[in-house]
């Protein structure tokens, strides 16, 4: 399962997310505790606008995932405070 994931988000989702209009930066992340894998991704755009359109977009790049990958959901969020 990992590696179908990780070749999926390096090869699929990664190129076409940072390419994206208005992308700052993101991570791809995997759960690391046992049990069933579980992915997390976040990513942050210059505005709410290029952030709804790469959801789309996400939406639309996972209904060709592998059978054993999923899209749980997309959610728009503000940034609020960084570190």
């Amino acid at each position: 399962m990992r590696t179908a994931l990780g070749r999926y988000s390096t090869a699929k989702v990664v190129p076409q997310v940072s390419g994206a209009p208005g992308s700052k930066t993101g991570y791809w992340t995997w759960s690391t505790g046992g049990g069933e894998l579980n992915g997390l991704s976040m990513i942050i755009f210059d505005s709410e606008e290029n952030a709804r359109a790469a959801g789309d977009r996400i939406s639309a790049i996972a209904t060709d995932a592998p059978d054993d990958v999923t899209l749980d959901g997309v959610e728009v969020r503000e940034v609020v405070a960084s570190a």
